[in-house]
C-alpha cells in the first residue's frame, strides 16, 4: 500500500504571526517583546516582516475578524485554533486566494496535536467565507478602543476626535523615515514623499533592510511625529545635548546628524543595542550611557531631550497590540515619573539651556498638564514657542507645546500621536 502523501509543512511566517497572536491575545505579552526573542530572530528577514504584518492586521482588526467567523462556528476554539482562524479570515479579507489561505490555515493546525482536530472546522468555515470576506469587511464598523482609554480619551478630546483617531488606527500607519541628509534624495530612492516636516513617507513597509539606502546608513525608521521634538531645538551644531531616554535611539541619531556633541542615555542596556546597530551603520557618533536617567550627574548641558516613559497611547496605529496586552495598568506611576524626570533634566542645564519634553500619549495627564504642573513648580521657567518647518497651527495647545494626533494628516497617511514643548530656564 503506496504511503499517504506527508502534509505540507506550515508557511514560517504564519506560523511566527499566530504565536505572536498567542502571546499578545493569550499573555498580555508586547509584540515588541515577542519579536526580541531569539527563535523569532533566527527567521529570515522577510519572513519576520511578513509574520509581524499579519499578527498586526489581525489585532488592529480583531473586532472585524471575529464579525466574519462568529456566524459560522457554534462556539469559540481554543485562543490557537482560534486565531488560524482569524489569521484566516484577515487574508480572505485582503484578497488572498481562497484555496492558499485555506490549505494554509489546515497546515498551521497540523503542526500541532492540540490544534490538529480542528483542521476540519477550518477547511469549512474558510471555505464559507471566502466569496464574502472582502465585501462585509468593508462593511463592517471600525473597531473602538477598549473603554480603559477610550473614555478617558473622550472627556479629553470629544466622541467625534476619537471616533476620527479610531479610523487611523484602523488605517495603519505608513513607513517614516528620518534622512541622514538628504531627504529628497532619499524619497526618490525608494519611491516616498518629503513630509512637510522633512521625513520621508512610504507607501508601504515591507521588509526595511532590503530598501535602498539601508546599507548605507542614509536613513533610519522613525515615525514623523517622533522625529519632531528633535527638530524644535533649530540649529544645534556644536553643542551639548543630552538625549535622556534615547532607546531605541532616533532622536540621539538625528542630533548626532546635525553635528551635536550628544550623550545618549537609557535605563535599558539592552534597547541601547539598536542604537550602537545605527550609530554603526549610518556612521554618526554619540556616547552612549546606559544608567537611571534619575541618577545621571553628567552636564551641564546645553539642551536636554526628554522623550519620558508613558502609556505609548499615540502609537497604537502603529503598534495595534497596546489595547489589547495593556489595561490601563501603571498609568498614574508614570505620570508620577514624568515628573522627576522633566525636574532632573531641568537641574541638568547650563543657565539659559532649554528642555524638549515630550511624550508619544494621547493622555493630557502626560503631555499637557505635565508641563502646566513644571510651570508652577520652577520660578523662572517659560514654555518657548514651537518652531520648525511644517508645524500647523491647529496643533499649537494653549499651554505653548504642540499637540500631535493619528487623526492628523489623514490625507497622508496619519501620524503618531505625540505632545512636545520646549521650556526654558533662565
Amino acid at each position: 500500500m503506496p504511503a499517504r502523501p506527508a502534509a505540507p509543512a506550515a508557511d514560517p511566517a504564519r506560523r511566527a504571526a499566530v504565536d505572536l497572536l498567542n502571546g499578545v491575545l493569550g499573555e498580555g505579552r508586547l509584540m515588541s517583546d515577542l519579536t526580541a526573542a531569539p527563535a523569532f530572530q533566527r527567521l529570515p528577514p522577510e519572513a519576520r516582516a511578513a509574520a509581524q504584518r499579519l499578527a498586526a492586521g489581525v489585532l488592529r482588526g480583531l473586532d472585524r475578524c471575529d464579525a466574519l467567523l462568529e456566524p459560522h462556528l457554534r462556539k469559540a476554539p481554543p485562543l490557537r485554533a482560534r486565531n488560524v482562524l482569524r489569521l484566516g479570515a484577515l487574508e480572505l479579507a485582503e484578497g488572498g486566494a481562497p484555496h492558499g489561505v485555506v490549505n494554509e490555515a489546515v497546515a498551521l493546525l497540523a503542526a500541532s496535536k492540540r490544534t490538529a482536530g480542528f483542521k476540519g472546522l477550518a477547511n469549512a468555515v474558510l471555505r464559507k467565507l471566502a466569496p464574502e470576506a472582502a465585501a462585509r469587511w468593508a462593511d463592517l464598523p471600525v473597531p473602538e478602543l477598549p473603554e480603559w482609554l477610550r473614555g478617558p480619551l473622550v472627556e479629553a478630546w470629544g466622541a467625534e476626535v476619537v471616533v476620527a483617531m479610531e479610523a487611523a488606527h484602523a488605517a495603519g500607519a505608513p513607513l517614516d523615515l528620518s534622512p541622514r541628509s538628504d531627504a529628497a534624495a532619499v524619497a526618490d530612492a525608494v519611491g516616498g514623499t518629503v513630509l512637510p516636516t522633512g521625513s520621508v513617507r512610504c507607501g508601504t513597509a515591507g521588509q526595511v533592510s532590503a530598501l535602498p539606502g539601508f546599507d548605507t546608513g542614509d536613513w533610519w525608521v522613525q515615525d514623523a511625529a517622533a522625529a519632531l521634538p528633535a527638530r524644535l531645538l533649530g540649529d544645534v551644531a556644536g553643542l551639548r545635548v543630552l538625549d535622556m531616554c534615547a532607546a531605541p535611539g532616533g532622536k540621539t541619531l538625528q542630533l548626532a546628524a546635525a553635528g551635536v556633541e550628544v550623550t545618549a542615555l537609557d535605563l535599558s542596556e539592552a534597547r541601547l543595542g539598536r542604537l550602537h546597530e545605527n550609530l554603526g551603520r549610518t556612521g554618526l557618533a554619540a556616547e552612549v550611557v546606559a544608567g537611571d536617567a534619575l541618577a545621571f550627574e553628567g552636564g551641564p548641558f546645553d539642551a536636554v531631550l526628554l522623550d519620558a516613559p508613558c502609556s505609548a497611547t499615540g502609537t497604537i496605529r502603529r503598534h495595534p497590540d497596546l489595547p489589547h496586552a495593556r489595561a490601563g495598568e501603571g498609568i498614574s506611576e508614570l505620570i508620577g515619573l514624568q515628573a522627576e524626570m522633566l525636574d532632573r533634566a531641568l537641574a541638568l542645564l547650563k543657565p539659559g539651556g532649554r528642555v524638549v519634553y515630550c511624550t508619544c500619549s494621547l493622555i493630557p495627564d502626560e503631555g499637557e498638564v505635565q508641563i502646566e504642573e513644571a510651570l508652577e513648580r520652577h520660578p523662572g521657567l517659560r514654555v518657548l514657542p514651537p518652531e520648525a518647518p511644517g508645524i500647523e497651527e491647529a496643533w499649537r495647545s494653549s499651554e505653548g507645546g504642540l499637540r500631535l494626533r493619528p487623526d492628523y494628516w489623514s490625507d497622508r497617511g496619519g501620524m503618531d500621536g505625540f505632545y512636545m514643548a520646549v521650556l526654558r530656564r533662565d
